[in-house]
């Protein structure tokens, strides 16, 4: 065969996964031993040995999806469609590459794949989107040189390949042999996993949803939070606040006896608790008590009214009347 004009190309390209040597960790989530790539294709491409030799670390951990792009082979992939990662890539003489596939264990379809690679294998094979040096010798279209590996899609329907992009990307399709032609938008058949985008779409809007109600539970939670430290640090000032009134030997807020509630009337009491500091709390205690020794040390014989009256709100002058002895 004589080479002609070489060509680089876009491909993607089927291959049947499925052999004896394919072993299913449902735990570890790896399928072992399946088929990436043979010697020739369906679409009727040659692929060289020394080519797939030179390709195999360029499919170490491709990125696996699912199903082709149903518009532009190019573009970026949705999150839902990522399952899993082609690992241990070899060659094996006449054969092709193999690999282990791990896949997602949790992904919403890894129960059905694994349960295809043990009972249904031709159900669900690989199919490639590559960048490809390829030349046509005689009537073969041979692969020479894999340059770049885009992504390893997973498909269905491995037995035929109508419905699968088979083709050159941009310049029409190069139709498997004996392949039928593209089905139009009327015709098309839905593939599987169609159905799966909306009921991962439905599954996020629920998840969305349910994560709203949380968000709504941790704002009340945490305004509960809020309201209980000021209750607790209102009762920390409180005690903070009798405890200085026992240092200086002043009457509890609480006590009955009518002349101790006028030295520490309710009101007073408040004022300590809106002190803008412990300092200042602790002068306002400190000033109430001296006002009391003075009280106690030189008016011994009036009587209990004029107690109450130090401690009443009072004008000016009157506050003076009351702590004033006559001459």
């Amino acid at each position: 065969m004589t080479a002609t004009t070489q060509t680089n190309e876009t491909l993607q390209e089927f291959a049947g996964w499925h052999g004896p040597d394919v072993r299913v960790d449902r735990a570890a989530g790896v399928i072992r031993g399946v088929k990436i790539l043979g010697l020739r294709s369906r679409n009727g491409r040659v692929y060289l040995p020394e080519a797939l030799a030179q390709a195999a670390p360029l499919y170490e951990d491709a990125k696996v999806n699912l199903n082709h792009p149903k518009d532009q082979p190019a573009r970026p992939r949705d999150y839902q469609d990522r399952i899993g990662a082609i690992r241990n890539v070899a060659l094996r003489d006449g054969e092709g590459l193999f690999a282990d596939f791990h896949f997602n264990p949790k992904h919403a379809l890894a129960e059905q794949l694994a349960w295809d690679a043990e009972h249904a294998p031709a159900n669900v094979g690989f199919s490639h989107h590559v960048q490809a040096r390829t030349a046509r010798r005689g009537d073969d279209l041979v692969v020479e040189a894999i340059t770049r590996v885009e992504s390893v899609d997973l498909v269905a329907d491995p037995a035929t390949t109508r419905g699968l992009f088979e083709g050159r990307t941009g310049r029409g399709c190069e139709a498997a042999p004996g392949a039928a032609s593209a089905a139009t938008p009327a015709e098309r058949r839905p593939e599987p996993g169609e159905a799966t985008h909306a009921e991962a779409a439905g599954e996020v809007r629920r998840l969305r949803e349910d994560l709203a109600r949380r968000e709504g539970d941790i704002a009340r939670r945490e305004e509960d939070i809020a309201r209980r430290e000021a209750e607790l640090a209102l009762l920390q000032r409180r005690e903070h606040a009798r405890r200085m009134l026992a240092e200086c030997g002043l009457p509890a807020p609480d006590e009955t006896n009518p002349t101790a509630r006028a030295v520490t009337s309710p009101e007073f009491f408040e004022s300590l608790l809106a002190a803008p500091s412990d300092a200042a709390m602790r002068s306002l205690v400190e000033e109430r008590a001296r006002l009391v020794r003075s009280l106690d040390g030189g008016a011994q014989s009036r009587d209990q009214l004029l107690v109450e009256s130090l401690f009443r709100p009072l004008d000016g002058k009157a506050f003076a009347a009351a702590i004033t002895r006559p001459e």
